[in-house]
């Protein structure tokens, strides 16, 4: 069983990480306290209560994203920083920018004239996306939020969900973080059934970890024991285990398979999913 270097990897988010992503692996596994990872997040907040900044490093804009707003609402719940204050303005700002079904937008046209990948395009007319609005919805039912804008996501996501026929693997992924957080255990359970079944026949999830390319891994899919990772049997995710913990480089952080378009989106995502290869390790017992 490989078995991380934890040393390492700090010593590499000290070299190369954000503050963000070293408060966050201080609070994770130094015992830190939640307040200097609240105040990492909030350096991304701009006055309508929401986030951009390049805190999501695909959108290095200063306008607020709901991509930014995911990275900042879980980041907050996993170091457990939870904050009122914070949390609030950023369910305004949601509510505020919902597009007219609810939920929210993969990308707002705030992203254009400022640096970005280049698949962070604002979709025309401007609907809702199953991957932020998931997701959020996803981190804000776990912390038992009430909101407005949470209740009409929800309705959004069963909607699609109970008529999902065609969909990529980052929706998917808002999907499952939000069938795996949704009070309506029952109904989520038996959502899982035909949502798992499309995770495979549009062969959305590589098993296999040691392909190569931009694949998306059981992992990605289920970073942490729950809904998710029933989909998968044992000897599946101890492989992708295995292989998260063996993926560690020289230098101690981790890499993405993911194109990088900038030196500074590289240096961002590698602090940020080394913290997260972590986190998933530990949440699977391997730390």
């Amino acid at each position: 069983m490989n078995i991380p270097d934890v040393n390492a990897a700090e010593q590499f988010l000290a070299a190369h990480g954000r503050v963000l992503d070293w408060r966050k692996f201080e609070r994770l596994f130094r015992g830190g306290e939640a307040q200097p990872v609240r105040d990492a997040v909030a350096a991304y907040r701009n006055s309508d209560g929401g986030f951009g900044h390049g805190l999501e490093p695909d959108g290095r804009a200063p306008g607020s994203q709901g991509a930014a707003m995911e990275q900042a609402l879980r980041a907050l719940h996993e170091a457990d920083a939870w904050d009122e204050e914070l949390v609030a303005g950023a369910c305004g700002w949601l509510e505020a920018n919902a597009p007219a079904e609810g939920g929210a937008a993969f990308v707002e046209a705030s992203i254009e004239g400022w640096p970005h990948a280049p698949w962070w395009v604002p979709e025309p007319g401007r609907p809702a996306s199953l991957l932020p609005t998931g997701m959020i919805a996803g981190t804000l039912h776990a912390r038992g939020v009430r909101h407005p804008w949470l209740d009409r996501a929800t309705e959004l996501m069963w909607a699609r969900i109970d008529s999902l026929s065609e969909v990529g693997p980052y929706d998917m992924r808002g999907v499952l973080r939000f069938l795996d957080q949704v009070p309506d255990r029952h109904r989520a359970e038996q959502a899982l059934k035909s949502a798992g079944e499309l995770l495979f026949t549009l062969k959305l999830v590589e098993p296999d970890p040691e392909s190569s390319g931009e694949t998306h891994g059981p992992l990605d899919f289920a970073p942490a024991p729950g809904l998710a990772s029933t989909l998968f049997d044992d000897a599946t995710l101890n492989a992708n285990l295995d292989h998260l913990a063996g993926a560690q480089r020289d230098d101690g952080g981790w890499t993405f398979n993911w194109p990088a378009w900038s030196p500074a989106a590289q240096a961002g995502w590698r602090g940020c999913v080394t913290v997260e290869a972590l986190h998933t390790l530990r949440a699977y017992g391997r730390l």
